[in-house]
């Protein structure tokens, strides 16, 4: 198994601003200001910069900005200032936290001015908030290692601790704890957003679930999964579980396990035919779908079914579980993941073989190899879908002729399979702007490569295979996509051919409101890329 498959297969800001100024919901300049040096003033670098070859460019090189200017702000108000001179001057603008997403949306060449947020990565609690208050360009790694560290306490982000929290927050999130604790989203107090209105001045505002202003519950309400660069450019986020009123860090957001148990098995291709690969896909969405529910008695259980191109060796398990249920007197940690492997395993005639077991304190678990991606240097094409049911026979039959095509050999191509219920089904489907709430599973369909030569064959051949996996719902799936996971591919008519506009796969019921949104509080469409939530009057123009 190569370097490259393992590691696809193991996947997986500021100052106080003042009780004054959060009540009000904006940024104060003199409050921002306070203690600062010219060393704090935001950085401006021009091409030809040091930092600019670095700097117009995320985790997918095939994706390489060329901005007149990269501003990297440290304040709030160094953000208004930012964007009140790309409205001035008439530029496109864009925004990166992270630099993880997989389509152009912050390196189109059509945008002039790119706003860098990696310096605005402050965490801190909020004693007047009573909410853990972390500034967006923070990573999910810092942000794992500062709330436990510090407090004790964790959020249900991503398992990439490279992702920066800005695009994650906005488009959903989920990960190893989603199905005990749900999304984190589900856990947004109040957002920070810098916006532009029908003049096209900016300002700050704060937006919470319990705004007394209805348009600011709104505007929270779009950041709980309406996907990033839509409404404004967010600059913090404040995290309070609901139903958590308590005044002292550790009663604000969920205490994560002590400690899982991690594994890893795998099938070799080798061993595997087309019934017994279809028997392994089976076995794992069934055991996912019958554990769906809120509550279920496994749902502390998160894995990943790596299944990439054949030329990769291996089909790969990779499997966490909390420790605690066997202090109850419960089965052992050991116990149930054995149980499960017979489960996935049940029938399949090839055996599996366990690579990797161990017991981790949590937070070095958020390091496990088996789930921390850290991708570097790769051109990137991926896809998405939710799935509500196991895979059926067409959808099995597609997955392993494309899997296991002699005329590609690439072990970066494939699919990684994910649970994504439990507790994130609990939620109803409009208390969030993201509405995928009764799904089982979430897919990502990814190939990476590195020479630019190449493009064609990976790209076509991951649209290949996602296209004939729904070839019955037209090449997009039923249960709709992720917007973390952007596919610009979805709004071409040649490549979905469902009927289904490229929104409501995304979306759903839910875009009409996202529009409406949209149009209070970004009238001008200043914050835009192929797949933002467009204003009403252009809606018929994107089916």
């Amino acid at each position: 198994m190569t370097r490259t498959t393992r590691r696809r297969a193991f996947l997986g800001a500021t100052a106080a601003t003042g009780a004054a100024v959060a009540a009000t919901g904006l940024t104060a300049p003199s409050a921002q200001a306070l203690g600062r040096t010219a060393a704090d003033a935001a950085s401006e670098v021009l091409p030809g910069g040091p930092q600019y070859g670095d700097l117009v460019r995320g985790v997918n090189q095939r994706w390489i900005g060329t901005p007149d200017r990269v501003v990297v702000p440290h304040t709030t108000e160094q953000v208004v200032t930012a964007l009140r001179r790309a409205l001035d001057a008439g530029e496109r603008l864009a925004v990166r936290g992270g630099g993880h997403c997989f389509e152009d949306f912050s390196t189109h060449r059509d945008v002039r001015r790119l706003i860098d947020l990696s310096a605005m990565d402050d965490i801190r609690y909020d004693a007047e908030r009573r909410a853990i208050r972390i500034g967006a360009g923070a990573t999910l790694g810092e942000v794992n290692e500062q709330l436990f560290k510090r407090w004790g306490i964790a959020l249900p982000g991503g398992s990439c601790p490279t992702v920066g929290l800005g695009g994650h927050v906005t488009g959903g999130g989920y990960g190893p704890l989603n199905r005990t604790l749900g999304l984190i989203v589900d856990h947004l107090y109040a957002v920070e957003v810098v916006v532009a209105d029908e003049a096209g001045r900016p300002r700050a505002v704060v937006a919470a679930r319990d705004s007394a202003d209805p348009r600011r519950r709104d505007l929270w309400w779009a950041h709980t999964g309406g996907g990033g660069g839509n409404f404004g450019i967010v600059t913090r986020y404040w995290f309070r579980s609901r139903g958590l009123t308590g005044r002292t860090p550790q009663e604000t957001l969920p205490t994560p396990p002590r400690e899982v148990l991690v594994g890893t098995v795998l099938w070799q291709w080798a061993d595997l035919d087309e019934r017994s690969f279809t028997r392994l896909l089976k076995n794992y969405a069934a055991w996912h779908v019958a554990h769906n529910a809120p509550g279920d008695a496994q749902a502390d259980l998160y894995s990943h079914l790596a299944a990439f191109h054949r030329s990769g060796g291996a089909v790969a398990l990779n499997i966490q579980l909390s420790t605690a249920r066997s202090a109850a007197g419960g089965p052992s940690p050991e116990e149930r993941l054995d149980a499960f492997v017979a489960a996935v395993g049940a029938g399949v005639g090839a055996r599996g073989t366990t690579v990797a077991r161990s017991r981790l304190p949590w937070l070095l678990s958020t390091q496990w190899s088996g789930f921390a991606d850290r991708p570097s240097g790769k051109r990137i094409k991926g896809k998405s879908a939710y799935h509500k049911e196991p895979f059926d026979d067409a959808q099995a039959e597609a997955l392993y002729r494309g899997l296991t095509r002699a005329d590609y050999r690439h072990p970066g191509s494939g699919v990684l399979i994910a649970p994504y219920g439990g507790q994130v089904n609990s939620v109803r489907s409009a208390a969030t702007a993201l509405p995928h709430r009764d799904s089982a599973l979430m897919l990502m369909y990814v190939s990476e490569w590195t020479d630019q030569a190449e493009d064609d064959l990976h790209v076509g051949f991951l649209r290949e295979l996602y296209e004939s996996t729904y070839a019955r719902n037209g090449g997009v799936p039923e249960a709709g996509a992720y917007i973390n996971y952007p596919d610009a591919d979805v709004r071409d008519a040649r490549r979905n051919r469902s009927g289904v506009p490229w929104y409501e796969l995304y979306y759903g019921p839910n875009y009409p409101e996202l529009q409406r949104i949209k149009k209070a509080w970004d009238p001008r469409n200043v914050f835009r890329h192929r797949l933002s939530v467009e204003l009403p009057s252009a809606a018929r123009a994107t089916r």
